[in-house]
């Protein structure tokens, strides 16, 4: 046997030890890697565990502490551990592979943790309008009449007087024990507070009996009623405070400590598994060591016996190899590479000439798949373009919704207030009729409070109403222009005003300040429509964008004629403002910085648009970061498209010829 062979002989069965060695080695080491990546999980998960625990247990704590001593600093401070709670169980627990089957329950016990304390914030805000409305205000009414009782006394040696001195102690006993009961929920001063106001029932009969003049019977009697209205408000305040009581205990403590329960539980789990973890770790390591010597010592005893074989079977394969390579060089490609499921170094090579020729055949598909995919991509080209049209044309409608929707808001406001004021003035004549037909007869200062009355509530209907008229003309005309894309003759100042009437819903939700500059007597003829769009989009995008996060700010509005053929309109704010980049690709289809929360980057597309085609006119943008951003409108007092338009009698005319802008 020539050297050559023995020499490739032996390197090939070393290198088939160090292969079968290291495939050992390789999987005993991801056993150990999978081990202890478990151990390091379970601390890992063992650390996240203890952090919510941490975590519920303060925010635990801080409730507590918020239901007896409310503050905007501790209220603050729950919200951002409420978060922290939730961004573990989100960020943290929910990507921990231990942890992860575990989530749900764990987020559904923090959920109704964080819940309860939602439900005890809505119950203390009850608790506090039950105090101040139901408790404190009858309260308040209750000393002014005492006061007006005491001036109509007269003198301290009037038989009212020790009745009136004995039910005005009682009232400022329950005032001091309604208090204490407030702020500490002190059973005894519950029941001080509903002693003394019995007192008070008890006294004001007596009062009434030994009352000496009409003054003093009216304010006893108004007295009686107040005094009803406050034992009645501290019921109900008795019982919202046992209320949020039993929320406390069975909302959020009790879900408090399910969540500690179930923290505890996947904390022995664990440990359990860290220590099973180990084990296997131990194990694992001890097999592949008594592996590792029984391979070698039998690889040494069959070398020798396993050479010939090996170099036999190499020459065959590589006689096929060198062949199938002549034939690829020479083009001939449908001929297949013999001996690819050999299992040793030849049959690498051949599947490596098997992969050159696979290639070579799919070089060649690509090219003809490429022809064919360019054919397609054109014809993909216009259907983006067609598809772009119908996002433009979708952002239009969607604008006109919120419009629609916002006035609607509006106007049921006036209506609202013109459906109560009808509904309490019925009820008042329907008093004054009672009143009328009664046996005592009907007395001046009763006819003269139901006449006032009945002014009142007529002020007040026709002033709703005519309030909701306007609206609803505003609208119509905003509407009509938005939806029809029709030329006229029209104001610019009532166009901005109508325009910015149906943007008052979005000003009412918002701390912005519209500051509206537009002289009157600039005549267009032109699309009031699209300059309803063009305003609407501005105001928006800087609503959205300029004052993003509740930010407070100033809109300014303005126009002014630009020498005889133009108009300037120029819209400021004093926003966030935009950077360079922003500003490069301000006016880009679908360019927008508020991806995420769903914005389609088309309104200042279709601003720009409507502006330099349909009106004919030019737009600059102007900003810098943090100073505002200012967009500046020149357009022709007659837009280029179309024909001209002239108001005849209240009526929008066509003329055939050209007329003047003025």
């Amino acid at each position: 046997m020539p050297i050559r062979w023995r020499i490739l002989s032996i390197a090939a069965l070393n290198s088939a030890v160090v292969v079968v060695l290291v495939a050992l080695i390789w999987n005993g080491s991801q056993v150990l890697g999978s081990a202890w990546d478990d151990v390091r999980q379970v601390r890992e998960s063992d650390r996240i565990l203890a952090l919510l625990e941490s975590e519920t247990g303060r925010l635990h704590n801080l409730i507590h502490r918020y239901i007896n001593q409310p503050s905007p600093d501790l209220f603050a401070e729950i919200l951002l551990l409420r978060e922290a709670v939730l961004g573990t169980l989100a960020n943290r627990a929910a990507k921990d592979p231990m942890l992860s089957g575990s989530v749900e329950e764990l987020e559904r016990t923090t959920d109704r943790f964080l819940n309860g304390f939602g439900e005890l914030r809505s119950v203390q805000a009850t608790i506090a309008k039950t105090y101040e409305d139901q408790v404190q205000g009858p309260a308040r009414d209750m000393a002014g009449l005492y006061s007006i009782i005491e001036g109509a006394t007269g003198h301290r040696d009037a038989l009212i007087w020790p009745s009136l001195g004995k039910s005005r102690e009682a009232f400022t006993a329950m005032l001091v024990a309604a208090n204490s009961y407030y702020l500490s929920q002190s059973s005894g001063a519950a029941d001080d507070a509903r002693h003394n106001t019995e007192t008070i029932e008890k006294t004001i009969p007596v009062m009434i009996d030994l009352a000496d003049n009409d003054l003093q019977r009216m304010a006893l009697q108004r007295l009686a009623t107040r005094t009803v209205a406050l034992r009645e408000g501290f019921a109900k305040l008795s019982e919202q405070l046992m209320s949020r009581t039993e929320l406390l205990r069975n909302t959020i403590d009790a879900s408090q400590a399910e969540a500690i329960g179930a923290i505890d539980d996947l904390s022995t789990k664990m440990r359990q598994r860290e220590q099973k973890a180990q084990e296997t770790f131990d194990r694992t390591l001890a097999d592949i060591s008594r592996r590792v010597l029984s391979i070698a010592v039998i690889f040494l005893g069959i070398i020798l016996t396993a050479g010939v074989l090996i170099a036999l079977s190499i020459r065959l394969p590589l006689q096929q190899i060198m062949a199938a390579m002549r034939a690829i060089t020479l083009g001939d490609l449908d001929r297949e590479v013999q001996g690819t499921k050999a299992r040793d170094e030849v049959g690498a090579m051949a599947r490596a000439v098997e992969v050159f020729r696979e290639n070579a055949i799919a070089k060649r598909e690509t090219e003809d798949e490429l022809r064919a995919s360019k054919e397609k991509a054109e014809s993909a080209l216009l259907e983006l373009n067609t598809a772009q049209q119908n996002l433009i044309d979708a952002e239009r409608l969607a604008a006109l919704g919120g419009l629609v929707a916002g006035v609607a808001h509006e106007v049921n406001n006036p209506i609202g207030i013109s459906l109560t004021v009808a509904s309490s003035f019925a009820r008042r004549s329907d008093i004054f009729e009672a009143q009328l037909k009664g046996e005592g007869g009907l007395r001046r200062s009763q006819l003269e409070e139901f006449v006032q009355a009945s002014r009142d509530a007529s002020q007040q209907l026709v002033a709703n109403l005519q309030r909701a008229g306007e609206l609803i003309q505003s609208f119509k005309q905003v509407a009509v222009d938005r939806s029809h894309a029709e030329r006229r003759q029209f104001s610019l100042s009532e166009a901005t005003d109508q325009i910015i009437a149906s943007l008052r819903p979005v000003l009412k939700r918002s701390p912005i300040t519209l500051q509206v500059d537009v002289p009157e007597g600039l005549l267009l003829d032109g699309y009031p429509g699209s300059y309803g769009q063009i305003l609407t989009n501005l105001f928006l995008n800087a609503a959205n964008h300029a004052f993003a996060d509740g930010r407070a700010g100033t809109i300014t509005i303005s126009a002014r004629p630009r020498g005889a053929d133009d108009i300037e309109i120029i819209f400021t704010d004093d926003g966030a403002g935009m950077t360079p980049d922003v500003q490069r690709q301000a006016f880009d289809p679908f360019f927008t910085t508020r991806r995420n929360e769903g914005g389609t980057g088309l309104g200042l597309h279709i601003v720009y648009n409507l502006v330099t085609q349909q009106l004919g006119g030019r737009m600059m943008l102007e900003s810098k970061l943090g100073q505002g951003t200012t967009f500046r409108i020149i357009m022709p007092r007659v837009a280029k498209g179309g024909a001209q338009s002239t108001e005849i009698d209240g009526t929008s005319q066509w003329p055939n010829r050209t007329m003047s802008s003025t």
